[in-house]
């Protein structure tokens, strides 16, 4: 199966990494913005396909995983669909825009193909799916990150990032509002909400905290089913403190299952 990888950032490298020669997918080209076509032309082996146009593909891929940002998706992800190539979202946060989730939902039927949302670095989203069959009555998520990790967000303009010494919430609102506002940090919660109560009747905490080791998931959700919670104590990626590690599997794990023979 040829995947094609939007971007080339962390989580591209991290996939470039674990996705081996012996595996039944192999990653076959990378699309990226025009400025970075030298640049990463020149750091992958020529095997490798780089473009900065979809039509400029010589082989079309089975499958495309988005590893570039919030952006990429609005400006490629129906493109794709449309022609046929199922699509890996990791960027989840995109979608509490409706009319891109709508687009890109017509787009996908359109072109008959599938838009596939890994869980990312959260774990439960498969419970909280099954869970909304018998009805939710409360979903609340808290991401709990070092200072570093909210830098290039509104926090920075807020706080004292780099002195602070407690810890500090950030935010506290709907999903749809955190993911809109600290896109790079919430697509946890846009995923929690997709899967379980939908944006609107998602609650979330954001929260700096100088003495957290790594970056926190707190899921908690109750319903018909009973309730259960939930706790994620990840490591970021090293190349980019605002991505969970888990993040990054979460998009090799959806390739691997889309060309494996068991799907789990």
């Amino acid at each position: 199966m040829n995947v094609m990888l939007i971007g080339y950032g962390a989580i591209s490298r991290e996939v470039l990494k674990h996705i081996g020669a012996d595996e039944p997918a192999r990653i076959s080209a990378i699309l990226v913005r025009p400025a970075r076509l030298d640049e990463t032309r020149a750091a992958l082996p020529d095997d490798i396909e780089v473009v900065a146009d979809l039509n400029d593909l010589r082989v079309v891929p089975n499958l495309a995983a988005e590893c570039a940002g919030h952006r990429a998706v609005a400006q490629y992800g129906a493109e794709i669909l449309r022609r046929g190539i199922d699509l890996v979202v990791i960027s989840i946060g995109s979608l509490s825009d409706r009319a891109l989730y709508d687009d890109l939902a017509r787009a996908a039927i359109e072109g008959r193909a599938k838009l596939l949302l890994p869980a990312g670095a959260v774990a439960g989203a498969d419970a909280l799916a099954a869970a909304r069959v018998g009805g939710l009555t409360r979903v609340t998520y808290t991401s709990r990150k070092p200072p570093a990790a909210w830098k290039g967000t509104p926090a920075e303009k807020e706080h004292d990032l780099a002195s602070m010494t407690e810890e500090t919430q950030l935010l506290e609102g709907a999903a749809d509002e955190a993911a809109r506002l600290y896109p790079q940090n919430a697509n946890v919660a846009a995923t929690i909400a997709l899967a379980g109560a939908g944006f609107d009747k998602t609650e979330v905490r954001l929260v700096a905290d100088p003495d957290a080791r790594g970056n926190i998931h707190q899921l908690h959700a109750e319903g018909a089913f009973g309730e259960f919670d939930i706790e994620i104590r990840g490591k970021p990626l090293p190349d980019n403190p605002k991505t969970s590690t888990l993040a990054a599997h979460s998009v090799i794990h959806a390739i691997r299952n889309k060309a494996g023979a068991i799907e789990i």
